[in-house]
């Protein structure tokens, strides 16, 4: 199986994909607040669609195509402005629509399935960043001339996301964990609306200028 990593290698990108994966980001903040407003499992649907984000953003990598989409600037400005503009758009429906709504109504408008894959699928995908850094973190795990690269690639872009999954799960879990709490304690809860709009309103502001490289 020549797409398969040598172990050293393998053992290095998994310990360097956990770090990441407790890193905060965009991703980690939309699955948070939507296990505080809607509960785990419409947070674990945040999960898979980011995770499908992911396997976008692998296959991107391994075929060449982000390096098309940042070595021009008219389609990372799109790209780049279109993430920071969704960011900012969740920013102001946690102000609006966040644990101020009435469960039914969550569940109405918010919370089927099919919205909160789309919506985390759309904030990892809209996300340049993202794209920056699996083009400068994949290839450091697979020598140029090897002509197994492409499959190396997609293994650990696929494996990337086998590592994230648990990581993403458990924060979830112990975020709803705390919503029964925080249910009952609704200034707390208000003031993580705000705080969480804050959050990806600073992720946008930031993607807005990310610079390609």
């Amino acid at each position: 199986m020549d797409f398969i990593p040598s172990l050293p290698t393998l053992l290095a990108f998994s310990a360097a994909s956990l770090l990441l994966a407790l890193t905060p980001g965009p991703d980690m903040t939309l699955s948070i607040s939507r296990a505080l407003a809607q509960g785990k499992k419409a947070a674990l649907f945040v999960v898979l669609g980011t995770s499908l984000g992911v396997i976008v953003h692998t296959c991107l990598v391994a075929f060449g195509i982000s390096a098309l989409i940042t070595a021009s600037p008219v389609a990372f400005t799109v790209l780049k402005t279109g993430g920071a503009a969704y960011l900012l758009w969740l920013a102001i429906q946690a102000i609006r629509f966040g644990s101020s709504l009435s469960i039914k109504k969550v569940d109405a408008v918010k919370g089927t399935p099919l919205a909160n894959i789309s919506t985390g699928f759309s904030v990892n995908l809209l996300n340049p960043k993202v794209i920056i850094f699996f083009m400068t973190f994949l290839p450091q795990f697979v020598t140029a001339g090897d002509p197994a690269v492409t499959h190396k690639l997609l293994f650990l872009g696929f494996f990337f996301i086998v590592i994230g999954i648990p990581v993403n799960v458990l924060i979830v879990l112990a975020a709803d964990g705390l919503s029964s709490w925080l249910q009952k304690n609704r200034g707390v809860m208000r003031g993580l609306d705000y705080a969480f709009a804050t959050v990806f309103s600073i992720f946008a502001v930031k993607i807005f200028f990310t610079q390609a490289r």
